[in-house]
């Protein structure tokens, strides 16, 4: 194998939980969104843009659909002999085989796969979030500032920063405090889950996490601290753009809502920076002279004879007459019945919406859910989350 300079590993094994059915028997990287992609794909077009050709997919969690869905890396250019995608789910050794149990020990368990490529640095990035970065920038970065460690930063509401590893940065972009979820957070630059390591920093001290009989061998709980602890160069690369972590339903949604916004902040029409996908293939939608359609995306394969308004209609979605669509997330190959209404929910996959059915009111924002292949009959229950 050619030495690399940089590669890729990309953990994608998450559960999802907090997106409840819609992740029941999918891994939370294979969620449909925006109409026509799944949330991997903007962590692999990055890839594709930064010039990274060597992608290590750390997969776990019902991984079925999202290797199927991988395939050899086509649509982002990395099926190719000298590097490319590497899926890398957890695997039996001599000594027997266990899951992966943070995201420091799965790469802990794949560094024979690093060492084959013998990288200067690696580029741990997560699977689960909505962005546009350019990596090579972000390298660059970590070069000129002779960093051990870069790590991505974004200034985040004061009320969501709990929720993730926040930083102190100096005015040379030196990281000297790192927190992991604080209940009281002090800081509002958040970490972005995307760290470049200079491997053989990294090497060191994922042999030294494995064997930390306390540690819950995660990176920003417990290797990022214990650098911090020992004096390296950790350094903030500040980033500016559009970044969502879509880890609940509420941040799914908004997430899509935020594509179909006067102004977005998130193009997908940008030529020179394509978010790359598996191509379904179907026929040009079609909608008949009973339909109307404002302010939203609609994929190939649908038929809509009803009314569509600020909504994200994925390929398939066939909605009929004097159904009314609004502020809603449709997954692929639903069927919405005559005069059906549906307000602020997401739709999953090959769901049935019978005639009549009544999904969300215009009163309340509450989000409905509605579990892939889910058949929803008049006064039928279902799952309605409380914007937090």
């Amino acid at each position: 194998m050619g030495r690399k300079e940089m590669i890729a590993m990309l953990l994608a094994g998450g559960e999802g939980k907090r997106l409840g059915v819609l992740t029941k028997d999918l891994a939370k990287p294979a969620v449909y969104f925006g109409g026509k992609y799944r949330i991997i794909d903007f962590t692999l077009s990055n890839c594709a843009h930064s010039g990274i050709d060597t992608v290590g997919v750390l997969t776990q969690y019902q991984p079925l659909e999202l290797n199927r869905y991988l395939g050899i890396g086509s649509p982002w250019g990395l099926d190719r002999r000298d590097g490319g995608m590497t899926i890398l789910p957890p695997y039996m050794k001599q000594k027997g085989g266990v899951w992966y149990k943070g995201t420091a020990n799965a790469i802990y368990q794949n560094m024979a796969f690093i060492e084959r490529y013998n990288p200067e640095y690696v580029l741990v990035i997560s699977g689960d979030h909505i962005y546009k970065m350019d990596y090579e920038l972000m390298l660059q970065h970590h070069k000129r500032c002779e960093a051990d460690v870069t790590i991505a930063g974004i200034a985040v509401d004061w009320k969501e920063a709990s929720r993730f590893g926040v930083m102190h940065v100096d005015d040379e972009d030196r990281i000297t405090a790192f927190e992991e979820k604080p209940k009281n957070p002090t800081s509002n630059i958040a970490s972005m889950g995307v760290y470049i390591f200079s491997w053989k920093a990294l090497q060191k001290y994922l042999i030294y996490d494995e064997a930390s009989r306390g540690s819950s061998h995660d990176f920003g709980k417990d290797v990022i601290p214990a650098m911090m602890r020992d004096g390296l160069r950790l350094h903030c690369y500040s980033y500016k753009g559009y970044w969502k972590d879509v880890g609940t339903i509420e941040s799914l949604w908004e997430a899509n809502m935020d594509l179909i916004a006067d102004e977005p902040e998130l193009s997908l029409y940008d030529p020179k920076w394509r978010i790359y996908s598996v191509n379904p293939n179907m026929p040009a939608q079609l909608t008949t002279e009973t339909a109307q359609v404002t302010s939203s995306f609609v994929t190939e394969g649908c038929i809509l004879e009803g009314t569509v308004d600020r909504s994200v209609l994925f390929f398939g979605v066939n909605a009929e007459k004097g159904s009314y669509i609004s502020e809603s997330v449709i997954m692929p190959n639903v069927r919405i019945g005559e005069g059906a209404r549906i307000h602020r929910a997401i739709i999953g996959e090959g769901a049935v919406i019978q005639a009549g059915v009544i999904i969300g009111d215009p009163l309340d924002d509450a989000i409905t859910v509605v579990a892939v292949d889910q058949y929803v009959a008049v006064d039928h229950e279902l799952l309605e989350v409380e914007p937090s």
